[in-house]
């Protein structure tokens, strides 16, 4: 599923899909070992933003985990609102560029959860 995310992904730049040398057995082993597993939303968080950061495919890694987690946050059935917020925020944590007031209002909003 993942790998299929970034050819689609590459496919509509007309960008290379292909896995790279150092990340991607490494991405693939973690994310196999830990994708289904029951776990709280900025957990999965943390997993896609480290799959992010190991690098798996010579291009759109943090395109191809960031759209991953905001299918999660789709699951979620939050108010419209809402849901475009959470997903634009998870979808930054992921890729790196959150800031650290969006990460914390990220955090609460988790905590706020359940």
């Amino acid at each position: 599923m993942v790998s299929a995310q970034n050819a689609m992904l590459c496919a509509a730049k007309n960008a290379l899909h292909k896995p790279t040398s150092d990340g991607h057995d490494l991405t693939k082993a973690l994310w196999e070992s830990r994708h289904r597993e029951i776990m709280e939303l900025d957990a999965a968080v943390d997993l896609c933003r480290h799959c992010h950061r190991m690098a798996p495919f010579c291009f759109y890694n943090g395109n191809t985990f960031s759209s991953i987690i905001a299918l999660v946050v789709r699951r979620l059935d939050l108010p419209p609102a809402q849901a475009l917020i959470i997903r634009s925020l998870a979808g930054h944590i992921v890729a790196g560029v959150a800031s650290d007031e969006e990460t914390r209002a990220f955090r609460a909003f988790c905590g706020s959860l359940g």
